[in-house]
């Protein structure tokens, strides 16, 4: 005759509660693998179909839409028919050793996060040191920018970013990242991640690609483009908003110059 007492009773509760647990468990991470097979078949795909959006294209036109903003332009064009000169600008002025690496640039990570810790550890300083004086004159305390937060990413990586993931900010996402970074290393040339990269950046309010960028800013082809020119749109990528505002920008101008100069010893993928 069986009996069932207490002890056998929580016994048998816990375990179901592990098994459920176990099933939960292998359930996400079935569906994580799934969402990297996804993501590996689309970089995949990409060898010989040319990408008509990417997340955050469509996350933009989205806002595009709600805040009702005008103008919307984006073209491909085939590599061979980009200037050889925004080729070499970008480069050397967004990964100058993209021909070479393999996808991430550790060290440049390693150096970025440290510039970010400095910076953030100054920001603080200046704020504790702003509220102390704030304090002492019973004044509103005026407020502190965030530090500034810098990047180490490849082409590559921004790529990634760019084409399949979203603009949260967190460890999965990270390393979602890398995975897709290694995953477009895999299946596509150096030429082809350029050639996709530059079809698909963005170049200011709704401008999209370097077709779009050099016939907003030049009105001429990304074809006819000079080295100056493709210096002045490479110094716009990493704030293409903020400087489509400041086309007289004197950081503008002067950065470009300094990108013309290093354009010359840029080693373009082959």
């Amino acid at each position: 005759m069986y009996v069932c007492t207490k002890e056998g009773a929580l016994v048998t509760v816990r375990n179901r509660k592990v098994g459920r647990y176990g099933r939960l468990v292998v359930l996400l991470l079935t569906v994580l693998l799934a969402l990297q097979v996804f993501f590996v078949v689309r970089v995949a795909v990409m060898q010989g179909v040319n990408t008509q959006s990417t997340s955050f294209q469509r996350s933009e036109a989205f806002r595009h839409i709600v805040n009702r903003h005008d103008g919307w332009s984006q073209r491909w064009v085939p590599y061979a028919s980009m200037s050889v000169h925004i080729k070499r600008a970008v480069i050397a002025a967004e990964d100058d050793v993209f021909s070479s690496h393999g996808g991430v640039q550790w060290d440049a990570i390693e150096a970025a996060w440290r510039r970010n810790a400095k910076a953030q550890e100054l920001a603080e300083l200046r704020a504790s040191s702003r509220e102390k004086m704030t304090k002492k004159s019973n004044t509103q305390a005026p407020v502190v920018k965030a530090a500034k937060v810098v990047g180490g990413s490849t082409i590559t990586q921004q790529l990634a970013k760019n084409l399949l993931l979203s603009g949260e900010r967190n460890f999965f996402r990270k390393m979602q990242e890398l995975i897709l970074t290694l995953a477009l290393e895999v299946f596509l040339s150096k030429e082809r991640i350029l050639e996709v990269y530059l079809n698909n950046v963005e170049w200011g309010e709704g401008v999209f690609g370097i077709e779009a960028a050099a016939q907003h800013y030049f009105r001429k082809s990304a074809a006819q483009l000079s080295a100056f020119e493709s210096a002045r749109l490479a110094v716009m990528l990493p704030r293409p908003k903020f400087f489509e505002k400041q086309p007289s920008s004197a950081y503008l101008s002067g950065r470009a110059g300094v990108i013309l100069a290093r354009m010359s010893g840029v080693q373009l993928p082959s």
